[in-house]
């Protein structure tokens, strides 16, 4: 008898096994710790297809990027080394400029410098000229100047410093003698202004002063005056300030007026029709004293004009300047 076998019969009973979960897979594994490890670089067309791959571990990765970190900057650096150079090299140029000009400027300095030092040599010369006819002990510095010894050769070129130096040697040395001049100026003006050296009065010489023939014994006599022609009452003024001494009437010159001017020196006015100051009266220069005539041993009217230095009668045009 033929047992027909049931499909379920023929089935093998299984039995509920709980699901395992998979197994890990080690070559897998290595392979997603190779992939972190590895960086990819892909050179794509522009139509989005890979055309170059570069594959790099992540050392090499690190060193390129910290290679490039470093070379940016080197480059920075360099780069604000060469824009600080360039800064530099500018201002070099300047500075370049600039000691050109201060040089050109000191060797302009020096050369007058040295033509001012040769101007005061000239003024020492001109000054020595000046103090020649006072005598050497009124020369400031003249008796504390003992000076002695070889002869030295200046260098050609002095320094801006020696030159300067120098120069204010020069300077300070005319500045005493001008001071000193100013000093003797000071003291020989009152001189010079008690000086006759005003025409009294204005017109041509009839006699000059000295040797001629006596106009009424026509032998020789000394003339101790010059004659100037005046129109009768003319104004006749002090050359210079003074004292009247005289002023009155004497048988040679008729009305007479005698000045004093200070350091022996007097002056004579005769022939005068008039007086206009008094005996002891202080009179300026060109003040009126009297006025012209024709008085005592006269021949016409005329100013006899005479000077005298330490009573001793001397030519008059030597003391007129205007």
């Amino acid at each position: 008898m033929r047992t027909e076998q049931s499909p379920v019969d023929g089935v093998v009973d299984s039995v509920l096994v709980p699901a395992q979960p998979p197994r890990p897979n080690p070559g897998r594994a290595r392979a997603r710790v190779r992939s972190r490890d590895h960086f990819s670089l892909l050179v794509v067309r522009g139509d989005g297809a890979r055309v170059v791959r570069f594959n790099f571990t992540r050392p090499v990765a690190v060193g390129a990027f910290v290679g490039l970190a470093f070379a940016i900057s080197v480059v920075g650096a360099l780069a604000r080394d060469w824009t600080q150079l360039r800064e530099l090299t500018r201002e070099a140029r300047t500075f370049a400029r600039q000691i050109a000009d201060q040089r050109d400027t000191i060797d302009s300095f020096n050369r007058r410098a040295a033509e001012l030092r040769q101007e005061m040599m000239g003024w020492r010369e001109l000054h020595a000229r000046i103090w020649e006819p006072f005598g050497p002990e009124l020369v400031p510095g003249a008796r504390d100047k003992g000076i002695g010894g070889g002869a030295t050769k200046l260098p050609d070129r002095l320094s801006p410093k020696d030159e300067v130096e120098r120069l204010a040697e020069s300077v300070t040395e005319q500045g005493e003698h001008l001071r000193a001049l100013d000093r003797l100026m000071a003291r020989a003006g009152k001189a010079v202004a008690a000086l006759p050296s005003r025409w009294p009065v204005r017109g041509a010489v009839n006699s000059e002063f000295g040797n001629r023939l006596s106009p009424w014994t026509r032998v020789t006599e000394f003339h101790g005056g010059i004659d100037i022609n005046a129109q009768p009452r003319t104004s006749v003024r002090a050359p210079a300030q003074g004292t009247v001494t005289f002023a009155g009437t004497q048988p040679e010159y008729g009305i007479t007026i005698v000045l004093d001017h200070g350091q022996d020196v007097r002056s004579l006015y005769g022939h005068l029709a008039q007086i206009a100051v008094k005996q002891g009266e202080r009179v300026e220069r060109g003040q009126v004293i009297g006025y012209s005539g024709n008085t005592g041993r006269s021949s016409g009217p005329h100013l006899h004009y005479e000077i005298m230095v330490k009573g001793q009668s001397v030519n008059p045009r030597a003391y007129l300047w205007n």
